[in-house]
């Protein structure tokens, strides 16, 4: 079967959630109408006029690349701008565009886990853990003879579903006491009389965005006039996701070792790998992050890791974070190194996965669409110039 716009935005989002970009970010369809057939679909890091070259040569259906083309608010996409001028060719090729940013680079598979895996980690577990997906608890007293068809009803609002398992309840027996009022329709007793009722407590947990779905489930499916029941917030606790990775290497290497081998690992870019630290440091416990990465310093110390991996360092944070870490160290070697890429480089590697994800994902679903990843180099840096040895005492 050949899939809609709508079928692959689905899977895109089923592995990599919106709900897990930064606050900041601006992720998924930029263009393109859910109805219309998806065969092919190219992946790029920018949406850039040669990728946009690129899929409107290769009949591309959708084009989905790493960054917001309309990341910042504009008030218009005419094709008197250099953005508008993009989605009007995309636009009019029948291309649509999506945008899979931070909540790809949080993801199970995503850039920050293809850079971890692309250098060798192992182990590797998030730098900053996303808190997992906010939940509410709902305990229901419910008459026993009920109850299973109460945990039934909740299940298929939502709730219960606990990693691979669902239909997940806890319950206990106790007694349940009421006195119906006067105006009450009682479904036990009578009005004006105390009844007992051998009653059960059910407690499930549910997604906190389904809370008025389940609550609504739990009154249509309840015998009782007026239930009970309590809905309680639990605590966020830590995901499995998040942005960035920390793992550890099989084997120590010394860092110019290491730096030389994340070269290798990574897409060549103009402007190479840079390293901060002393060379000869070993270098065992490592912390990635695809893109730019010198806002997470904190983070990075609190790992205690040997080197971070990242891209775009620019020169007064790094700077700081140097002289921190000798001041920190006590004449002991400062830690973490440094070892800068390039920003494209950083984040080309997730691109293959992806591409593969997305098939399978969607052969799973029994849809056929092609993927290509785009090899076009959007990194801003067209070239370098090696400099020659200055003389002692310059800088």
């Amino acid at each position: 079967m050949t899939a809609t716009l709508g079928d692959v935005v689905a899977a895109l989002e089923r592995r990599y959630p919106p709900r897990t970009a930064e606050t900041w970010d601006r992720v998924g369809l930029a263009a393109g109408d859910p109805a219309a057939p998806v065969r092919r679909v190219l992946l790029a890091v920018d949406p850039v006029a040669t990728v946009v070259d690129e899929a409107v040569a290769w009949d591309a259906d959708l084009l989905l690349t790493h960054h917001p083309l309309l990341l910042k608010p504009v008030h218009s996409v005419a094709a008197t701008t250099y953005k508008g001028a993009l989605l009007h060719r995309l636009v009019r090729a029948g291309c649509g565009l999506y945008t899979a940013h931070t909540n790809a680079d949080s993801a199970h598979g995503g850039v920050a886990e293809a850079l971890a895996d692309a250098i060798g980690l192992v182990g590797t577990e998030p730098l900053v853990p996303a808190d997992a997906p906010a939940l509410d608890k709902h305990v229901v007293m419910v008459p026993v003879g009920d109850a299973d068809r109460l945990v039934d009803a909740l299940t298929a609002a939502g709730a219960g579903h606990v990693g691979a398992y669902e239909r997940c309840a806890w319950t206990t027996t106790g007694e349940g006491t009421f006195t119906p009022l006067a105006g009450a329709m009682p479904a036990v007793g009578e009005v004006g009389r105390r009844e007992t009722v051998a009653e059960a407590r059910v407690e499930m947990v549910a997604p906190r965005g389904l809370r008025g779905r389940v609550v609504a489930a739990l009154r249509a499916a309840h015998p009782y006039e007026e239930p009970a029941f309590d809905v309680l917030e639990l605590a966020a606790l830590p995901g499995d996701t998040g942005l960035g990775r920390v793992g550890a290497l099989p084997a120590p290497l010394p860092l110019r070792e290491f730096a030389a081998a994340v070269a290798r690992a990574v897409p060549a870019a103009a402007q190479g790998v840079r390293f901060a630290g002393d060379p000869d440091m070993p270098v065992r416990r490592v912390a990635v992050l695809g893109g730019s990465g010198d806002s997470l310093f904190d983070a990075v110390r609190a790992a205690d890791v040997d080197a971070y991996v990242t891209a775009d360092l620019r020169h007064h944070p790094a700077s700081e974070q140097q002289e921190r870490a000798a001041f920190d160290a006590a004449g002991g070697a400062p830690r973490p190194a440094l070892v800068d890429l390039a920003h494209a480089a950083s984040e080309w590697l997730w691109l293959p996965r992806a591409a593969d994800a997305l098939r399978a994902d969607l052969a799973a679903a029994g849809y056929t669409v092609e993927t290509r990843v785009s090899t076009r180099r959007t990194d801003p840096w067209t070239g370098h110039v090696p400099q020659a040895a200055h003389l002692e005492g310059t800088p």
